[in-house]
């Protein structure tokens, strides 16, 4: 539980303190930078961060209230900086509800990132790919989500003092438009000028971790997902609840249970990761220059 002296007496943080605490302490070291733009790099795809030019790097653990990644792969810090001239701040790993945290504590960095003003995010992910045409290290832009996490990190009291952009911080949010029609045709240009094609999916979220039987992937399917993955929805829920633009991003890491003859496993999301990673970069690159035009 978190206390803070306030004339004499003992106040206790809400959360809306602890976000907005976390948030100064970054701004203190970014304010120079004036970011408008987030990236968010899953499972496999943290060495994208490399890329950024005179870069500002604070781990999580230096961060009040953050909360820490546990899983291989995310290595548990901001970095500050500029990719492709643009200003960018980077999160390099997120942090999952099967790991044991509530759904505020998921989303806890997207309302910090809200709180330093970013009007965008591009949310990255590691993904099983549930329609065979998929291929292992393909990018798939998210046109919509499925939830099927058994939770939504808006649920309890509305804060309506995170409405950070006009029109947002509403009790009932809207999710018409979860991923941005206008951000997903800037990375489709971005990669044709790249040399590759950037297809369009419908990503399902479930909990994990264990990953999902065949039966459940083949009930995936029949409701018109085209991925699946533990992550990134709970993001996307906060984000728009903000008003901060959504890009969603996977990497397609494996073909999903009954569709591959070999076990899943972890270590697939690694080896997919170094395939794309420096087309990831590559996209990036160009396309925040564009974002950065319109956002």
């Amino acid at each position: 539980m978190n206390f803070h002296l306030h004339t004499g007496k003992i106040k206790q943080m809400t959360y809306f303190d602890q976000v907005t605490e976390a948030a100064a302490f970054l701004t203190a070291g970014i304010a120079a930078l004036a970011p408008r733009i987030g990236i968010v790099l899953g499972s496999g795809l943290g060495a994208v961060a490399d890329a950024i030019t005179d870069p500002i790097t604070v781990p999580y653990a230096a961060i009040p209230h953050f909360p820490q990644s546990t899983i291989e792969g995310h290595s548990g810090r901001i970095v500050a900086g500029r990719l492709g001239g643009v200003p960018a701040v980077v999160m390099q790993g997120r942090v999952h509800f099967y790991e044991g945290y509530t759904p505020q504590q998921v989303t806890f960095p997207m309302r910090v990132l809200g709180a330093l003003g970013l009007q965008a995010v591009i949310l990255t992910n590691a993904a099983g790919g549930i329609t065979a045409n998929y291929r292992v290290g393909q990018l798939v832009a998210l046109a919509d989500h499925i939830n099927l996490m058994g939770f939504n990190p808006l649920t309890g009291p509305n804060e309506s003092r995170f409405g950070f952009q006009p029109n947002a911080g509403l009790r009932f949010t809207d999710m018409t438009e979860a991923y941005s029609r206008r951000l997903r045709s800037l990375a489709q240009q971005a990669a044709e000028a790249e040399g590759f094609s950037l297809a369009e999916g419908i990503y399902l979220a479930v909990t994990g971790p264990s990953f999902e039987t065949p039966a459940e992937i083949g009930a995936f399917r029949s409701l018109g997902a085209t991925l699946v993955g533990m992550s990134t929805v709970p993001e996307t829920i906060v984000a728009r609840h903000m008003g901060i633009e959504v890009l969603g991003l996977s990497c397609v890491t494996n073909l999903a249970a009954g569709l591959s003859p070999t076990p899943l496993s972890h270590e697939e999301v690694f080896a997919a990761g170094r395939l794309v990673e420096q087309r990831l970069t590559r996209l990036f690159e160009r396309l925040l220059p564009a974002m950065d035009v319109q956002i």
